[in-house]
């Protein structure tokens, strides 16, 4: 025989015995100030509608409590964030990346790649990889980052301008506004 999965949920909020305040300012189920109650009179109150007690301000002096259901403010605040991340963008960070001795040709090849990426809404990393004596030459990674840069300034601007990490010469671009 298998034990169906039980979801608790716990919130921050603490709920009826779990507050532990000798005082707090109760709001009533239709959202009238109470005033300053002892937390035993809040509790007793919310239990003669049927309702929880519901801690909705636990910083403030003295803290807030509120009467209500609180299996349907949990559910409340569930559909809330479920909105807000179907709202959500999400930005993503595409990869672009060179030698020191790329030709203008393969450049352009690239600077197209990328002009999608930035019309999409998603970032742009370009990378000169530098091996070897390579690294001696940095000049070239910033000369092929800024050809690179000017050929997409109409719908991306660089977020963060190029910059030697490590053997590696990173820039990244956003999609312009």
């Amino acid at each position: 025989m298998q034990i169906p999965e039980v979801k608790i949920i716990k919130q921050n909020n603490p709920i009826n015995y779990e507050i532990r305040e000798k005082e707090v300012r109760l709001i009533s189920s239709e959202g009238e100030q109470m005033g300053l109650v002892s937390s035993k009179e809040a509790l007793r109150i919310a239990e003669e509608q049927n309702l929880d007690l519901v801690m909705i301000a636990p910083t403030a002096k003295p803290p807030v409590c509120k009467i209500m259901d609180y299996h349907k403010f949990i559910y409340e605040q569930q559909k809330k964030e479920k909105e807000a991340k179907k709202n959500q963008k999400v930005i993503t960070l595409k990869e672009i990346r060179f030698s020191p001795k790329i030709e203008e040709h393969d450049i352009s090849i690239k600077a197209s790649k990328a002009r999608e990426f930035l019309e999409d809404g998603d970032k742009v990393k370009v990378t000169v990889r530098f091996r070897g004596r390579e690294a001696a030459y940095k000049e070239n990674g910033y000369k092929i980052l800024d050809n690179f840069a000017t050929k997409l300034e109409d719908v991306g601007q660089i977020e963060k301008p190029a910059k030697m990490e490590g053997r590696n010469m990173i820039m990244i671009l956003t999609p312009k506004k």
